[in-house]
């Protein structure tokens, strides 16, 4: 496996970093869709597919969250040429690199869980 290189930053750089990372990923929903759309890289999946398949996502807040994704270069959203009109969401290869992060986080979870599990 290929090593990454930390890249030398001052502790107010590195924190600075983490800000970013958690306005551009933070909530309850945004990690949540795009693993959401990872897992169904190969599928058509369109708003409603979207809603059904995120438990608990208000149409309102998934619509805000795919256009905050969007903009972030996260999420690509195409209008197909259909009728009615379907628009398709998609992971970008840029928002790919998010998953390293995530696949980290859910196996911290997972044992987090456990650990949590076994206390009670």
């Amino acid at each position: 496996m290929k090593e990454q290189k930390k890249q030398d930053a001052t502790c107010e750089e590195e924190l600075n970093a983490i800000r970013d990372s958690l306005e551009v990923l933070g909530g309850k929903w945004k990690l949540r869709i795009m693993r959401h759309l990872n897992n169904h890289i190969n599928e058509t999946n369109t708003f409603k597919k979207i809603q059904r398949d995120v438990d608990g996502i208000s149409a309102k807040m998934l619509s805000k969250e795919l256009q905050d994704l969007e903009i972030n270069l996260l999420v690509s959203r195409t209008v197909l040429n259909t009728k009615p009109v379907t628009v398709r969401y998609d992971i970008t290869t840029y928002g790919q690199s998010v998953f390293p992060v995530t696949e980290s986080l859910v196996n911290w979870g997972l044992n987090h869980r456990r650990k949590i599990k076994q206390r009670g």
